[in-house]
Parts: C-alpha cells; structure tokens; sequence
C-alpha cells in the first residue's frame, strides 16, 4: 500500500479530472437539453454508473495496481458523480410541485444507474 502522500494526491487528480469531466457534461446537457429535467445530474450519474460497472468488470479480471483502483473508482468516477446534486435536484423539483417530474427523475438515476453498473460488469465480465 502508498503512503498517505502518493494517495492524497492520486486522489486530488482524480478529483480534479472527474469535476472538470462533470462541469463539461452539465455545460454540454445546459446548451442542447430542455430545462425540464435535471439533465446534467442525469447524465453524469448514468454514465458514471456504466463506467464503474465496466471498470469494475475489467478490473476484477486483471492485475490493476491498488494505486489505479482508487484513482479511478474514488478519485475520478467519485468526483464525476454526484449523489448531493441529485439530491437537491430532486427536493427541487418537490419544492416546485413537479411531482411527475420527480418520481422521473428518481426512477431514471436509481434503477438506470443500477441496471448499467450491472450491465456494465457482466459485460465486461463475460464479454471483454
């Protein structure tokens, strides 16, 4: 195992990287999606949640340095997603009466997001 030091900083570039990543899909879901949905959230947690599964698969099939692992899976992809702004996004939308919209979105994160982390590892599993 890395010393506190190395991990620190394998962190704060991960880090670094997967907000940059996040920011570039909300400007990019801001331009060209309605304003209905909050589609950034959306977008980032869905993907977020295929490239774990994917990464996830791949990884437990080879020899992937625990210094990589925690650069993707807590760094860059726990960065990249966001379970704070699906939150507030979701109370938003409560807040607003846009019940329909909620349940939406709450469904669209949640099961989504579960069935591509799992879709995502037994391809990647099975598959690759």
């Amino acid at each position: 195992m890395q010393n506190l030091g190395n991990q620190l900083l394998l962190l704060a570039a991960g880090g670094s990287l997967g907000t940059i990543l996040r920011f570039l899909v909300y400007q990019t879901a801001d331009k060209y999606l309605n304003k209905h949905l909050p589609w950034g959230t959306l977008l980032v947690n869905l993907f977020g949640s295929l490239a774990i599964g994917l990464l996830w698969g791949y990884i437990d099939k080879s020899t992937v340095s625990p210094a990589l692992r925690l650069f993707i899976f807590v760094g860059l992809l726990g960065s990249f997603t966001t379970f704070s702004a699906f939150a507030y996004d979701s109370f938003s939308l409560l807040n607003q009466q846009a019940f329909k919209l909620f349940f939406i979105n709450l469904i669209l994160n949640n099961v989504l997001g579960i069935l591509l982390c799992g879709g995502g590892y037994y391809l990647t599993r099975n598959l690759i």
